[in-house]
């Protein structure tokens, strides 16, 4: 049995009569609060959101009609069910209420039974609906919980073949997001760049780095710089990455967040002027997501110490990214890191994997 008990209802009505009458059959059931016109059942959802709202639709200054109106459009009130109480029994006045997002209409005079019940009724199919929303939400969250787990893991699995850049997409990933968020509102990017887009990218950005499993071990954990054979080769994981996401994006459909994932991992080495690899795409044909990574990986690769090289200082890794714009990278996403490279410093920091990196990113 539900127990509604603490149910909470607010009757609208500009007759004290009627509503004296829907107190006495409600009252000992439910919480009910009383308004006498529309601005003051506003003011009153405003403060307290009740559980349903019954509520006459003729009334002085603002009619039952427009307060319905007002709290559908209103993202805090519009699941507050709503049941109309009338004299008019005209269908198209019931049409015009429940197109307007009303539940159930109940006409005067008022049989006292028959609104407990009604009242009860609308309730407990709320309460209902609340438990179901709940559960999607938790279900989602679990989802969403695994997904990101999964995915952080295979890119670790990823980096531990190569011991040197732990840290690497804990940092990556906060850059593009970083990176993301500052350009959502420029004209080239808003179209794409939404909240959702861009949490998705901060999850899928570890995975740029998956095909460094398919790179021989030699070759990746090499320890000092790579001949131009070694290097073909170390440029494959590219290719690799993204064979490997396509394959199991086909499971999922391409509207998975897979999708951002293989991007990811097969253009992150594209180059604005058409130079990189794998596939030379030039420009925009190199996709958004790949053009963020692009800025990011470069970043974190200078920044970070090497076997054969020094962390570069915060200043010069901009000053290398900077001449790159218009060539090796979009130029308006150069502009964007530019302005907030304090961000990508603090991140750095944040996730450096050694004390000398650190010393180098604070000087």
């Amino acid at each position: 049995m539900v127990d509604l008990s603490n149910s909470t209802l607010l009757v609208v009505d500009d007759i004290e009569e009627n509503i004296d009458v829907l107190v006495e059959a409600l009252g000992d059931d439910f919480v009910v609060s009383v308004a006498m016109d529309g601005v003051s059942a506003l003011e009153s959802v405003a403060e307290q959101k009740p559980d349903l709202i019954l509520l006459d639709i003729m009334m002085p200054g603002m009619s039952g009609y427009e307060v319905c109106e007002k709290l559908k459009a209103d993202d805090e009130t519009s699941s507050i069910p709503i049941v109309f109480l009338t004299a008019m029994t005209e269908e198209q006045d019931e049409a015009k209420g429940l197109a307007l997002g009303a539940i159930d209409y109940i006409t005067k005079p008022f049989n006292p039974d028959l609104v407990k019940s009604r009242v009860k009724n609308h309730l407990t199919l709320k309460l209902h609906q609340d438990h179901l929303e709940d559960l999607v939400r938790e279900r989602t969250r679990q989802l969403e919980l695994t997904q990101e787990v999964t995915i952080e893991s295979m890119g670790t699995l990823a980096e531990y073949r190569d011991p040197e850049t732990g840290g690497h997409i804990k940092r990556t990933k906060h850059y593009v997001k970083a990176l993301a968020e500052k350009l959502k509102d420029h004209p080239r990017y808003s179209d794409f760049l939404d909240d959702a887009t861009i949490e998705l990218l901060y999850k899928s950005a570890p995975l740029h780095d998956i095909g460094k499993v398919g790179v021989k071990d030699n070759i990746l954990l090499k320890p000092g710089k790579l001949t131009d054979e070694e290097y073909v080769e170390m440029k494959k994981h590219a290719v690799y990455g993204r064979d490997v996401i396509a394959i199991q994006e086909k499971k999922l459909g391409e509207n998975s967040f897979l999708h951002h994932a293989k991007e990811l991992a097969a253009s992150h080495h594209e180059k604005w002027d058409g130079t990189g690899i794998p596939d030379g795409l030039k420009g925009d044909s190199i996709p958004v997501s790949a053009r963020l990574m692009a800025i990011a990986d470069v970043y974190d690769a200078l920044i970070s110490k090497r076997v054969y090289k020094l962390p570069f200082p915060h200043s010069k890794a901009i000053a290398i990214i900077k001449e790159g714009g218009g060539t090796q990278f979009d130029p308006d996403m150069v502009d964007a890191f530019i302005e907030i490279s304090e961000k990508f410093r603090e991140i750095a920091l944040a996730f450096a994997d050694f004390e000398e990196e650190r010393e180098t990113l604070s000087k």
